[in-house]
């Protein structure tokens, strides 16, 4: 029964995500070139579309939001909804949750939404496709396991001395 809670747990952060990725693109994928190589980012600059400023901005607007916000999805379904206590279990649940996120974010966010539709292109940078390499995604499959990880045991710990 707690696995399926917990993946449910995880596919509504994923949706979370989703979410956040729609409002941010919801202009144009130019609202979150942020995210993009920056090969894309000087073009961008280039062509006069934006500023390094304003790239600059909305990244720390969303890692600012999007980061506390998933750090405190996880918090609440792992001890407030769940009932957790200990370190262990909620280092596990926390990276479950994190980890089917993670999916989500690999498999249809980078996979398809961004790999083989046209809501992120930016136009004038379609040269520079595909925008997430097939090194930018090996990088993002480690970093983002090993950062989901880290993320998991930092949590646990802290709510182990807290609790």
């Amino acid at each position: 029964m707690l696995v399926i809670k917990l993946i449910v747990e995880g596919l509504g952060l994923g949706a979370l995500l989703v979410v956040i990725c729609a409002v941010g693109i919801r202009n144009g994928a130019i609202g979150m070139v942020h995210l993009y190589d920056k090969k894309v980012q000087d073009r961008v600059i280039q062509l006069g579309v934006t500023t390094r400023e304003a790239i600059r901005r909305r990244g720390v607007r969303f890692r600012g939001l999007c980061i506390p916000a998933y750090m405190a999805y996880v918090l609440v379904c792992v001890y407030a909804i769940n009932g957790t206590r200990g370190f262990l279990p909620g280092f596990w649940q926390g990276f479950v949750i994190l980890s089917i996120m993670n999916l989500i974010d690999r498999i249809l966010i980078d996979g398809y939404w961004v790999g083989h539709t046209r809501a992120w292109v930016i136009p004038g940078t379609e040269d520079l496709r595909p925008y997430i390499t097939a090194k930018d995604k090996q990088k993002k499959w480690i970093m983002g396991t090993l950062g989901m990880a880290a993320l998991a045991a930092a949590l646990a710990g802290i709510m182990a001395l807290i609790l």
